[in-house]
C-alpha cells in the first residue's frame, strides 16, 4: 500500500498551497500552484492553478519546462497528466 495518495498511479502530495504530481525519482515532475480558492459550503475550492511541469534533474525544483494557468483543479488535472505522460513517454 503506497503512503501516498495516487491519481492514475501516480503520487499526489500537497504541502500548502502547493500540489506535487508524480513520482520524484523520475525525469518529470508536475508542480500545482494554487493561486486562488473560494469557500463552497465547508470545502475551500481552487479556483486558479498555475501547472508547471518540471525537469528532475537537479536538487532543486525550479527547471520549469512549460507552464500555464488554469481555472479549477479538473482542467489543471487534465494538464498536468497530459503534459506528464508525455514528457515521460519521450525518455
Amino acid at each position: 500500500m503506497s503512503e501516498f495518495l495516487t491519481y492514475q498511479d501516480k503520487p499526489l502530495v500537497r504541502k500548502g498551497n502547493t500540489v506535487y504530481f508524480g513520482d520524484m525519482s523520475e525525469k518529470f515532475v508536475i508542480r500545482l500552484d494554487i493561486l486562488s480558492s473560494h469557500k463552497e459550503g465547508d470545502l475551500e475550492v481552487a479556483d486558479k492553478i498555475k501547472v508547471n511541469l518540471i525537469k528532475n534533474d537537479s536538487e532543486k525544483l525550479d527547471n520549469v519546462a512549460k507552464s500555464t494557468e488554469k481555472n479549477g483543479f479538473s482542467e489543471a488535472m487534465y494538464f498536468a497528466t497530459t503534459w506528464l505522460n508525455r514528457a515521460l513517454a519521450d525518455k
